[in-house]
């Protein structure tokens, strides 16, 4: 099987923000909690912070939030990626098998309705509660690899692409690694 992380490599752009931003277009509630949000992110995204550490400590706004503001994501989730279709790079059609995984930080109910749109059937995500906002399990950095297991324990991976060296923990996995950078796909691996 190969194996691709989403963000940065397959789609050009970081699609969790964007989606944030989208969404603040449709409720300006949102905005107070934005500078939070960047915050936790590059803080998580940096390893400054763990998954642990975000959830107790930051997770409850966002559950206050969204049991309070009663959110429905659904409609916007198809608005949002009818706009960003195109977004998503060439390469990967040249590329693309029928067992390919997509494993993205992203939260799942982002990312289903994109994997239907271009064809992929495996996909391993951030596991997020659009009803509560709650964050069960971060599909990120160390938590890529219980994730995949939990999915595929003795899955062997053929291709790798990612646009980061934050998805070590998958490199082990996999026959050959490749780094991608805008268009350019760079063997490391």
């Amino acid at each position: 099987m190969n194996v691709f992380d989403f963000d940065e490599t397959i789609y050009d752009g970081e699609s969790s923000v964007e989606f944030i931003l989208y969404y603040l277009r449709h409720d300006l509630k949102i905005i107070k909690f934005l500078p939070t949000v960047f915050k936790v992110f590059f803080q998580y995204n940096k390893g400054k912070i763990t998954f642990d550490d975000f959830t107790h400590k930051y997770a409850g706004e966002l559950k206050n939030y969204f049991e309070k503001n009663n959110v429905d994501l659904s409609g916007l989730v198809d608005s949002f990626w009818n706009k960003r279709m195109n977004k998503i790079k060439p390469f990967y059609k040249e590329i693309q098998r029928d067992d390919d995984v997509i494993i993205t930080a992203s939260p799942y109910f982002m990312m289903e309705e994109i994997c239907k749109r271009i064809g992929v059937k495996n996909l391993i995500a951030t596991d997020f509660d659009i009803k509560t906002g709650e964050v069960k399990t971060a599909c990120f950095r160390e938590g890529k690899i219980d994730c995949f297991r939990s999915v595929y324990p003795d899955g062997e991976i053929d291709d790798f692409y990612t646009d980061s060296l934050n998805d070590e923990f998958l490199f082990p996995l996999a026959k050959r690694v490749f780094m991608v950078k805008k268009d350019k796909i760079t063997q490391i691996k």
